[in-house]
């Protein structure tokens, strides 16, 4: 059975292939020295059944004799169905053309040469004092110039991998560049290159979480600088989809905030991975896999050739909106639906085509009130403290590269939990000085990031919290913060809206309704700060509730 991928009559289409942070899906297992090596050069051989062996490239033809019928315990069993074999080798690994008297092996020959791509070969690197890697640094906790690196800096060794190791249900090769053309880029990317005259720094310009000791994380800046190169290579025109890698735990939140701002109309998909690539049982190579078929089909496209699914994440062969779904398990599988309502939008398993199975029915990409395009470039935000006063100030979020780095808005979450007030319970009214967490929060925002909010995830699915967290947060709100309201954990419902000052995280995850409220702010930025935000006045009341509305409506439709 074949596996229809390009429509008929479809051109082959170019895909652009983003790598971004801790991708698992671009991580490989620590590269330790084989026995070959160790036999080689006199060192421990490590206690294996069977060596080491890894993707690498040949320096120099070579020519392999291969004995017949090994590839299955059966293949000996259908010898009749055979060619005869290119040859003989006798008991003391003479090559014959003829068969020789006495015990032989019936062999293949096989020219193996340098442009043939990888091979999987035992890997013989050791570490500059001879001794053997045993790890991937060159000893536990090591300092990142004593550490090498597992994550590719791109995929393009993956996708090449891919298609040389990967093998089709029928035996047949991965073909993806029979499919699609790629291009790769790099975007807050997993690997770096740490030598040479323009060397990348850990932590600034790559982000890994392995070794675990060096782990290190994106923040809004990057997010801003990666947003920004998307948008570029889709301005180019020359795309027909987008693949973004990153991390299992948080490559839902990055689509999601793509498919917000992102302006265009051709389909952006993010995979991630369980398991390390080539480990036992990876499954990121399918996931890419499954993307390059999912976009090659087009059958996100409606009858314009627009994208009508916006941001996705493909894996365990099902396609699930962005907007809805989250990891759950560190396992292949580990992904659900958030939100109680929708969320798979395509499947993927067996043979056939993809197909879909609903309509998101949110606002993304080209249909998104939030997308880079419609973006204006100056929005008020607040400075000042709590105790001096807050007062409006003018913040350029956006210029001629896109979204301003040092300008992204802050969001913090705030989780409510019962039995958390150290009083009585009988306060009244409530003390929003209890709530120092918060209360610091505001002045650090005040202080530093003039466009800045708060989510906070409340009651299930409603959203509210104790009144003392409810009195500090309404101090942000009318010191120009907007506050969403969220359900906890992955909320069935509503989070409807009890209090017009605050905005309804609808049936949003804590964590999508901080991307939506940051994409928010660059759009109105700040609320009107009252004079004084712990007693806020009626008209200065009023004219909050007016501002929330407009942001309220973006909740409501995105």
């Amino acid at each position: 059975m074949t596996d229809p991928i390009l429509p008929a009559g479809a051109a082959r289409p170019r895909i652009a292939v983003f790598a971004g942070p801790t991708a698992t899906i671009l991580n490989t297992p620590d590269l330790v020295t084989s026995n070959k090596a160790r036999a080689r050069h006199g060192l421990p051989l490590r206690p294996s059944r069977f060596d080491i062996l890894r993707p690498q490239r040949l320096a120099a033809p070579a020519t392999l004799y291969v004995e017949a019928f090994s590839a299955h315990p059966l293949e000996r069993d259908a010898a009749g169905l055979y060619a005869p074999p290119d040859g003989w080798l006798d008991e003391d690994g003479t090559f014959h053309t003829e068969r020789p008297a006495g015990d032989a092996t019936p062999v293949h020959v096989v020219e193996l040469e340098p442009a043939d791509g990888l091979y999987p070969l035992p890997y013989m690197g050791r570490q500059a004092d001879g001794s053997a890697w045993e790890e991937t640094a060159t000893a536990p906790y090591a300092q990142p110039g004593d550490a090498r690196q597992t994550f590719y800096p791109d995929a393009r060794r993956l996708y090449e991998e891919i298609e040389r190791f990967g093998l089709g249900d029928h035996g047949t090769p991965v073909e993806l560049g029979s499919i699609a053309d790629f291009e790769f880029f790099r975007a807050a990317p997993s690997g770096g290159y740490t030598t040479g005259p323009e060397a990348e720094l850990l932590g600034q310009d790559f982000f890994v979480y392995y070794p675990y000791h060096l782990q290190s994380e994106p923040g809004l800046a990057n997010l801003a600088q990666a947003t920004n190169r998307v948008q570029a290579v889709l301005d180019t025109g020359e795309f027909a989809g987008v693949q973004w890698l990153e991390g299992s735990p948080t490559v839902d939140e990055t689509l999601y905030w793509l498919g917000l701002v992102i302006d265009t109309k051709v389909p952006l998909v993010g995979h991630a991975a369980q398991r390390r690539h080539q480990s036992l049982s990876a499954d990121g190579d399918r996931n890419v896999v499954d993307g390059v078929k999912f976009i090659a089909s087009r059958v996100a496209l409606d009858e314009r050739g627009e994208d009508r699914v916006g941001a996705c994440v493909i894996v365990d062969e099902l396609v699930y909106s962005a907007r809805d779904v989250t990891k759950v398990d560190a396992r292949p599988g580990g992904y659900e639906v958030t939100g109680g309502h929708g969320g798979v939008v395509a499947d993927l398993g067996g043979y056939g085509p993809p197909q879909l199975t609903y309509l998101p029915a949110r606002r993304h990409t080209h249909r998104s009130e939030l997308r880079l395009t419609v973006l204006p470039e100056q929005v008020p935000g607040v400075a000042g403290s709590l105790a001096a006063g807050v007062s409006p100030v003018d913040v350029v979020t956006k210029d001629a590269d896109g979204l301003v780095p040092s300008a992204m808005p802050h969001v913090s979450i705030t989780k409510y939990s019962r039995y958390a007030a150290t009083g009585t319970g009988t306060d009244d009214p409530p003390i929003a000085d209890e709530e120092v967490e918060i209360l610091a929060r505001i002045d650090a925002n005040l202080s530093h990031t003039p466009l800045s909010g708060f989510v906070c995830e409340g009651m299930s699915p409603f959203g509210m919290a104790d009144p003392t967290r409810n009195a500090a947060l309404s101090v942000a709100l009318f010191a120009g913060m907007p506050v969403v309201r969220t359900g906890r954990g992955n909320t069935g419902g509503m989070a409807y809206r009890t209090d017009p000052t605050f905005i309804s995280g609808n049936n949003l995850t804590a964590t999508k309704a901080r991307m939506l409220l940051m994409a928010a702010l660059l759009k109105f930025g700040a609320l009107p700060p009252a004079a004084d935000p712990f007693h806020p006045t009626l008209d200065e009341r009023a004219a909050t509730e007016k501002a929330v509305a407009h942001y309220q409506a973006l909740f409501d439709s995105h």
